[in-house]
């Protein structure tokens, strides 16, 4: 090639280049052509700039913009198919991008602005270097957030967000360069390129709950968009299952945004809009549907706030949520309500707590079971940007402050929810993170143990699901989360004959004080039921319903025991000749016939069964395991047999329903080669004899 044509070569790039950078503005002269089309872009920029400037003031203002980005990108994308290269334009839709449920969408807009004209807007520079945050570039960002300070100087309120940006690079540095152990997965299967928010996950890890605007039955918005919906899902061999609405009366044309389920699993918190705000309600497990949501009295669901992302208290008697205050400019705060009155559900005042509280958007807040660990979302704190989760645990009465719980659970997204397992080795999220399926994903995040794993206490919560039985090893790995530990003891109840689900009381007993410390109904539909016991006590587990004998179950968990997940299918027999059951909470001194006072909750209940059924004649049996001579065992059975007998004679059972025998070793249930054998075959047993 000549020096000829290698300098019109060079021209013409260099021409190309200045035409692709040259910002074109919105004038006629510039459509001559296109007249009608210049009109209509125009009449759209004029009228998506009044939704721009609505939107901005709000966010400005720590609130919530509502449609109104939505409603101007809808008008400026109008204009862009017109003219696609004019400076402002662009900044306009990368900033409505910004403000969207997929922020990720706003760089090449915010960056072709920026090459176009970088002084077409005073905010272009701040908005830039949000961009650059999102991609990582963090010391590009800060340099985009310095030009913007040396060029916006109003007296105004805006400091306080680039003062946040920049701590938020900075922050973003520090814990990129220290990551924690974990992996954070996206939920493939649960996500759509719509939004999925809100999980909330049973301490088994079998079932979640969440929220998601994806296309309903409902009518779409004025932008297109549709209602949040409450979904379900559950873990079957490895795999989550088809996502299905979740069944009964809780969703609506409204959002309805699942918060919390109560630790037994039969109530769920939620909030919707009410008449122009938002308030929070509850819903009531029946069976294997929700029941319709009641509103929450006034202390919660304020005349004056709106009120959202609630979480029950491990006692159920506070009630911890976010308040929009519209009087102060901080955006949401975490608050909670006591309740006075179980019965009457007399709720205190909602008080701040001001320790975990920043200048932005604070909340969903979640509480742990253990009543001192609260993890919780906030654009304030330590935050590598947007939303990110932190803890605080309480100690001598007052809230820490709130520690990130570090990248990559966190990053410069919004990185909000947080809903754990019980074994503390999984949690759930929600996250508008590039690489998903769009919008907000639900992503699980797996611990992979010490030195750096989240403060996860593993005293978890009852949660009775309304999934099918699943599958699960009787006893699960332990996670070294920390050192509280603790059994979570599933199942299901059946009728024993026909193996269909029965309805039944389960009684919780410290045989220590033979108080019971709780009682609750396994589920209508299902008979599924799951509960923690803490380590450090005996515990007598009662199975009681209508028309069958009752079951018992017997867990002594010593201080520092192991985290131990045991699932079990409880047979219920009905009270018919030939029914027997084992009664596992009556003890005996060593190698003696002597009852101990752990064994009297238990013979009490058998005491009021033969009382509720007046017509039973029982047999009580004791039986040995093999260890020393058949004729001792033989001896010690009869003996401890009728120390039952005399103890129910004694509580006004008549002596001629009752007899006493002795089978020392002769009925093993278990194998005596084994310790665990042999504790199954020492055992006291009733049988019907008549009724």
């Amino acid at each position: 090639m000549n020096i000829k044509n290698t300098i019109i070569v060079a021209l013409f790039t260099i021409m190309a280049t200045i035409t692709y950078s040259q910002n074109v503005e919105f004038k006629r002269s510039n459509f001559k052509d296109d007249v009608d089309a210049y009109k209509a872009a125009t009449d759209a920029i004029d009228k998506g700039e009044e939704f721009f400037v609505i939107g901005s003031e709000a966010i400005f203002n720590v609130q919530d913009p509502g449609l109104n980005f939505k409603k101007a990108l809808e008008q400026f994308e109008i204009a862009q198919k017109l003219n696609p290269d004019n400076a402002l334009n662009n900044f306009r839709i990368g900033v409505c991008y910004i403000h969207s449920s997929s922020p990720y969408e706003a760089i090449p807009y915010l960056e072709k602005a920026y090459k176009l004209d970088p002084e077409c807007d005073p905010f272009l520079y701040y908005y830039h270097g949000n961009a650059l945050q999102l991609k990582g570039e963090f010391d590009q960002a800060l340099e985009s957030y310095k030009k913007f300070e040396d060029n916006y100087r109003k007296a105004d309120n805006f400091n306080k967000f680039v003062s946040m940006r920049k701590r938020e690079c900075d922050n973003a540095k520090k814990y990129k360069s220290d990551p924690e152990r974990v992996w954070v997965d996206n939920l493939k299967d649960l996500n759509t390129q719509y939004d999925e928010i809100s999980p909330s996950i049973t301490t088994d890890g079998a079932d979640i709950i969440f929220s998601s605007n994806r296309p309903n039955s409902n009518s779409a918005n004025e932008v297109g968009g549709y209602d949040y919906d409450v979904y379900t899902s559950y873990y079957i061999d490895g795999e989550w299952q088809k996502v299905k609405s979740l069944p009964g009366s809780v969703n609506s044309p409204q959002d309805d945004v699942a918060n919390n389920l109560y630790y037994d699993g039969t109530r769920l918190l939620l909030h919707k809009e009410n008449e122009g705000q938002i308030d929070i309600y509850e819903s009531v497990l029946d069976g294997a549907n929700w029941g319709y949501p009641e509103i929450m009295p006034r202390q919660i669901s304020s005349e004056r706030s709106n009120d959202m992302y609630a979480s029950y208290n491990h006692d159920g008697y506070n009630i911890f949520f976010s308040r929009d205050n519209d009087s102060r400019s901080n955006g949401t705060e975490i608050v909670y309500s006591g309740m006075r009155n179980k019965m009457e559900k007399n709720y205190g005042a909602a008080t701040m707590i001001s320790q975990v509280n920043s200048k932005f958007n604070d909340g969903p807040v979640y509480l742990h079971i253990d009543g001192k660990t609260m993890y919780m979302a906030s654009q304030g704190h330590e935050s590598l940007g947007g939303y990110d989760i932190f803890v605080s645990k309480k100690e001598q009465g007052v809230w820490s402050r709130p520690v990130n719980l570090g990248y990559p659970i966190n990053t410069p997204y919004d990185d909000f929810f947080f809903a754990a397992t019980a074994n503390g080795k999984y949690a759930y999220i929600s996250s508008n993170r590039a690489g998903g399926s769009g919008g907000f994903d639900l992503y699980k995040v797996t611990f992979w143990g010490p030195p750096k794993e989240p403060i996860v206490d593993l005293e978890d919560y009852l949660l009775a699901s309304i999934a099918k039985p699943i599958k699960d090893p009787q006893i699960e790995e332990t996670v070294s989360v920390n050192k509280v530990s603790l059994t979570v003891f599933k199942g299901n109840t059946i009728d024993a004959i026909s193996r269909k689900p029965v309805e039944a009381e389960i009684e919780i007993t410290d045989n220590s004080t033979g108080k019971i410390i709780e009682s609750f109904t396994t589920n209508s539909a299902t008979g599924k039921f799951l509960l923690s016991l803490k380590a450090g006590k005996n515990y007598g587990i009662a199975v009681k319903a209508d028309g069958y004998l009752f079951h018992s179950e017997n867990f002594d968990i010593p201080d520092g025991s192991a985290y131990n997940l045991i699932n079990k299918t409880i047979e219920l027999k009905n009270i018919a000749v030939g029914s027997k059951i084992a009664l596992r909470n009556i003890f005996f001194d060593v190698g003696q016939a002597t009852l101990r006072s752990e064994s009297n909750a238990e013979l009490d209940r058998l005491v009021k069964l033969l009382k509720d059924v007046p017509s039973l004649k029982v047999e009580i049996s004791g039986h040995t395991d093999n260890t020393g001579s058949a004729s001792t065992n033989e001896k010690l059975s009869q003996d401890r047999a009728e120390a039952v007998v005399k103890y129910l004679t004694a509580n006004g059972i008549k002596a001629s329903r009752l007899t006493a025998k002795g089978y020392g070793s002769s009925q093993p249930v278990a194998s005596n080669s084994t310790k665990d054998g042999r504790q199954e075959n020492r055992r006291t047993e009733f049988e019907i004899i008549a009724n």
